[in-house]
């Protein structure tokens, strides 16, 4: 198993050397075993990091993520715990979903107006509409 240093650890997962220290931080990565007066990682802590920037890119948050990576860990975790965090994300992408497809349906519209007359663009209030959770009548 080769030993990886912070700075090769950081690019092989693409973030910086300061992102891997605020995970450790968070502890959401363990900190390093020491040899030879280096830190040294492994590949697991690598493919650890690009499950934490995957699932943030996903709409996790970091509280989330460690949630997530503590499910392996845990004893005391029962289906049922699982069934209720992954429905709780699943209710929160499903008002995402709902969220974006109005929003798409406004630009269309938008877009559509813009093939026509300046005077038309004005009936749209474009900043109500990308408030979230606003009725609006675009």
């Amino acid at each position: 198993m080769e030993k990886i240093t912070i700075g090769k650890l950081a690019e092989m997962s693409g973030v910086g050397v300061e992102t891997v220290r605020f995970y450790q931080r968070k502890n959401l990565l363990r900190e390093p075993k020491v040899t030879q007066g280096f830190r040294t990682y492994t590949e697991e802590d690598a493919q650890r990091i690009m499950f934490i920037k995957r699932a943030q890119e996903l709409g996790f948050t970091l509280a989330e993520v460690k949630e997530l990576l503590e499910l392996n860990t845990k004893s005391r975790v029962t289906c049922g715990t699982v069934k209720i965090k992954t429905q709780e994300k699943l209710n929160e992408i499903e008002a995402k979903i709902a969220d974006l497809n109005r929003m798409k349906h406004l630009l269309e519209k938008l877009s559509n107006a813009c093939n026509a007359s300046q005077d038309e663009i004005r009936q749209f209030k474009v900043q109500e509409c990308f408030s979230f959770g606003l009725d609006c009548k675009c």
